[in-house]
């Protein structure tokens, strides 16, 4: 069982999974990519901001959480800092496991906990 968190300036690049290690049977790659509206306004970016000690610790502990609790063989997350453009990638997560059943479930769980509880913060670039 591995966890992987990684706070990095603007967009995330190429996919950042890796080797697939034995026993595992599913892997679910979730991109979180800029829109070009936000609240009904058209956009042209969103700058994000983090507390980074305390969100590498609550990602890390979210993670943690989710390999025990959905049985899972690795969870890697990667989210932006500072700019990321309409179209770019903001947010990664890899989560691998035996079936696909658990991977899903957990990708949503991640997602959903981690909006709630981890100190990143973003902001509209409104499109000139």
């Amino acid at each position: 069982m591995s966890v992987g968190v990684h706070i990095v300036d603007g967009p995330i690049g190429a996919d950042r999974a890796g080797s697939v290690g034995p026993g595992v049977g599913a892997r679910v790659v979730f991109d979180g990519i800029v829109r070009g509206e936000e609240n009904g306004r058209v956009i042209d970016a969103l700058e994000y901001e983090a507390y980074e000690p305390m969100a590498t610790k609550e990602l890390e502990r979210l993670s943690r959480e989710m390999l025990g609790r959905h049985g899972l063989a690795k969870i890697e997350v990667w989210h932006s800092r500072g700019r990321v453009g309409v179209g770019e990638v903001s947010f990664r997560l890899v989560v691998e496991s035996a079936h696909r059943k658990e991977a899903i479930a957990a990708m949503d769980e991640f997602i959903d906990r981690m909006k709630r509880d981890v100190p990143i913060w973003k902001r509209a670039g409104v499109a000139r």
